[in-house]
């Protein structure tokens, strides 16, 4: 029965789906969901910082079960982007309302989306980078799939990485930063893959190129199937999406610098890498990304037997309390800056 304890990141879609069939207040379902209820969940269960023993680990980490309750959030993400389409297209709703089912959108492809796009983009199997994939795709961020695989956890932590924030960087700052740096970063890795591969800028295996035409036959299709406006939505719903990403980016690397060694390169990413969260509501939620210095310290081990290490600096709030804390910069680096190791500042 522990093993199902992540059906629960089902809840996202849920209250996403009450939102989408909701008018009024009640269109704002999943923000109240992930940024009122989720925290006083975390509050309420508090953390655990066991791991799993070598003996479960044997067990757990081939377990299809784990694997599929990641595959389910393809139909589910895009039977409820269909059906919040649907409901803009036939309904005329108030500009608040639309914000808020904006809004619940954008947390249910930040979610179950582009969260279940990064666990499975690590992963060898071509079926499961081809989920990885489609995921991104609502977001408009496929670069993302090559600049995260090998540049952001090959740099993170030095000034080439553009999903590092820097010491004192205010959130929106980082916004800018990193969506641009992360853009022009995966064009330079795509081209770098090129090289290796002797390819040329023009061939099928420029997966970057054709990711664009990708993600403009999505939209054109959003715009066919459905009207001009509802093609707005979709747009600004992927914008959102990637925003909360980004904001979740600076959350887990915030003022984390790796040292420059005598040799001139940068010493092995470890642990203390990364920040770490071990509330149990979040962890759940986000199939674990929450022990993001295990993620970084073995980027191919799967959520469900990732580690919390006594060497990581950890938040003192879940996830969803961190990103909402972050959107206010003053009481961030109140909060967060004395954590910061002095050596990294």
């Amino acid at each position: 029965m522990n093993d199902l304890k992540y059906l629960f990141a089902y809840t996202v879609p849920i209250a996403a789906y009450i939102a989408f069939e909701s008018t009024g207040i009640g269109c704002y379902a999943a923000v109240f969901y992930a940024f009122i209820v989720l925290p006083i969940l975390d509050v309420i269960t508090g953390e655990t910082q066991t791991n799993v023993s070598k003996e479960a680990v044997l067990r757990k980490k081939n377990k299809r079960v784990f694997d599929w309750m990641l595959y389910l959030n393809l139909p589910i993400v895009f039977g409820l982007l269909f059906l919040v389409f649907t409901k803009i297209q036939a309904k005329e709703y108030a500009p608040y309302e639309l914000i808020g089912l904006g809004l619940s959108a954008g947390i249910l492809l930040a979610t179950n989306a582009i969260n279940v796009a990064h666990e499975l983009g690590h992963r060898k199997p071509y079926f499961e980078r081809f989920i990885s994939k489609l995921l991104y795709m609502p977001c408009l961020y496929m670069h993302f799939y090559i600049e995260h695989n090998f540049g952001h956890h090959l740099h993170v932590g030095t000034p080439e990485d553009g999903a590092t924030a820097k010491y004192n960087q205010n959130v929106y700052s980082f916004w800018w930063s990193s969506v641009t740096k992360q853009y022009f970063g995966a064009w330079k890795r795509q081209l770098e893959l090129l090289k290796a591969q002797k390819k040329s800028f023009l061939t099928l295996k420029n997966d970057v190129f054709w990711y664009h035409f990708i993600q403009a036959g999505y939209l054109f299709s959003v715009y066919f199937l459905f009207s001009s406006k509802v093609l707005v939505f979709a747009i600004a719903v992927g914008i959102l999406s990637f925003l909360f990403l980004e904001t979740i980016n600076y959350i887990e690397h915030y003022g984390l610098r790796r040292s420059k060694l005598p040799s001139g390169r940068y010493e092995r990413v470890q642990p203390h890498h990364s920040w770490n969260s071990n509330f149990n509501i979040g962890r759940i939620v986000l199939y674990e990304l929450t022990r993001h210095s295990d993620h970084h310290f073995k980027a191919s081990k799967k959520y469900q037997v990732l580690d919390s290490h006594e060497k990581s600096p950890t938040l003192p709030m879940g996830y969803p309390a961190s990103i909402l804390m972050s959107l206010l910069p003053p009481l961030w680096f109140y909060v967060i800056n004395p954590l910061v190791p002095e050596k990294m500042k």
